[in-house]
């Protein structure tokens, strides 16, 4: 009997240890970027350059935990496939035995050389702006430079080159402004729910323009802010769009919000807006700023952000590498009843199985896709909800887990539920049920879902509302399920 007993609990168990986690799986993206192996979060210095696009990161070379921040280096020719490189700016140890972390900031093309830092003539010279951090003393602006496309780095031996006397000022961003011929600096007071915009002829010597703040959000600080300029559709005008990362929709987790508006060449002053414009209604979307110097076919801006909410990032069950990045999405403001939102279009092309599916209400799914067996896959729906209450559409479905993607017609509420999605027990925080409300386009609702091993990302109405999530399923190869209310 008690053998009999020990091979049923193998059979049932065998593949859970005594806390109800799966054995490791391999929950490494196919078609979303990860590092080898070690930490990540905030995206760094997004720049163009001479047929390459530089993803800078933050990266702890020494371990899979948070901590000797440094800037981790990735490239790609297409945004879709990326070569890491070694690693870029290295923490490192100052005079009075103080160690200085490398944290976010960006990178820009200095072409005119308005640094000093290049050979005359040069018009290839990257510069790195990023928060100097000294544990528990200070925060200040700093730069470093590279003279061959990024690969080696010199930091300025004059650094910092801002310093307001702040223990938490951080995460520059800059842009170039060519009608004024002057930098343009957005960094964060993120205890004081602020930013603040700086101008500069040289990177080097900065002046105070303004400070914008305390509205939108205000949960939990703001932090990894920029300010720029997005196309508005069917126009051939733009608006300036302020990102910013801070709280969410619940309590206590991690979004990032946006204000739509103009600035004057020194104030930013939003369009009045009623509500909390989020960038993104999911749990793991965070720290996204846009690439710098993209080349004139990118007619739009684009931007990357981390995949992670620090209330569980450091216990996610991932093996060898802990974090990751969105794909690249492409920005655009429409004009939504006198209101401007963004919309974002996801940039997947290459390598990724996509299915196209037009339904209408009570049609079954075919065969061939309940037997997809993939974990990595894009997934394009047009679901006619005339006659229809609603759906559950399952994703990354086995015998033990699923994760569900519903719309109910009633409440006009599109909800992601992870509580049944695998591994959920890591950390008491991560189980939870993410929710958009917004109308069907005409009856029709336009679905773009990206699904990759342990990432959900949920594009609605064509890009106007997004969610992001991480899921960690127990099975390696799961189905799709759709069930109409």
């Amino acid at each position: 009997m008690k053998l009999k007993l020990f091979i049923y609990f193998l059979l049932v168990f065998g593949s859970f240890n005594s806390f109800g986690q799966s054995k490791p799986i391999d929950y490494r993206p196919q078609y979303h970027y990860t590092p080898p192996k070690n930490w990540v979060n905030d995206p760094n210095g997004l720049v163009y350059l001479a047929g390459e696009y530089h993803l800078f990161y933050q990266y702890n070379p020494f371990g899979d935990k948070w901590g000797h921040m440094s800037w981790g280096h990735a490239v790609s020719k297409n945004l879709q496939t990326w070569q890491t490189l070694p690693l870029a700016l290295p923490e490192y140890k100052n005079a009075d035995g103080t160690e200085t972390m490398i944290f976010s900031g960006c990178a820009v093309v200095d072409s005119l050389n308005t640094t000093g830092f290049f050979k005359k003539g040069f018009k290839q010279g990257l510069v790195a702006i990023y928060t100097s951090h000294i544990e528990g003393k200070a925060q200040h602006q700093s730069l470093a430079f590279s003279s061959d496309k990024g690969r080696h780095w010199q930091y300025y031996k004059q650094n910092p080159v801002l310093d307001i006397g702040m223990k938490e000022f951080r995460d520059p961003n800059v842009i170039w402004l060519p009608e004024r011929k002057v930098w343009l600096m957005t960094v964060s007071k993120p205890l004081e729910y602020k930013v603040q915009f700086y101008e500069s002829e040289n990177l080097k010597n900065w002046r105070l323009l303004s400070e914008f703040g305390n509205q939108g959000d205000m949960t939990k600080i703001w932090e990894c802010p920029s300010l720029f300029k997005v196309p508005i559709e069917g126009s051939k005008d733009s608006k300036w769009v302020l990102m910013v990362s801070s709280g969410h929709r619940q309590t206590g987790y991690l979004a990032m919000q946006y204000f739509v508006g103009e600035f004057d060449g020194t104030n930013f002053i939003p369009q009045p807006q009623n509500e909390v414009f989020y960038l993104n209604e999911g749990k793991d979307f965070y720290a996204a700023i846009p690439f710098f110097n993209l080349p004139k076919s990118q007619s739009k801006p684009i931007i990357i952000g981390w995949l992670n909410d620090w209330e569980y990032a450091l216990n996610i069950p991932t093996s060898g590498f802990r974090g990751g990045f969105s794909v690249p999405l492409k920005l655009s403001v429409f004009n939504e009843n006198g209101i401007f939102r963004l919309r974002q279009e996801p940039i997947v092309k290459i390598g990724v199985p996509t299915i196209k599916l037009n339904l209408k209400a009570g049609e079954k799914l075919s065969p061939q896709l309940l037997d997809l067996k993939l974990n990595s896959y894009r997934l394009n729906l047009t679901i006619s909800l005339l006659t229809s209450k609603g759906f559950d559409l399952e994703l990354l479905k086995s015998e033990q887990n699923s994760s569900i993607l519903s719309y109910d017609v009633a409440t006009e509420m599109l909800s992601f539920d992870r509580r049944n999605s695998g591994n959920v027990n890591f950390h008491p925080r991560f189980s939870s049920v993410e929710s958009i409300k917004f109308q069907p386009e005409n009856g029709i609702l336009y679905l773009d879902i990206l699904v990759d091993q342990s990432i959900v990302e949920i594009f609605a109405n064509k890009g106007k509302a997004a969610l992001t999530d991480l899921v960690f399923p127990f099975s390696k190869t799961t189905e799709i399920g759709l069930k109409w209310r």
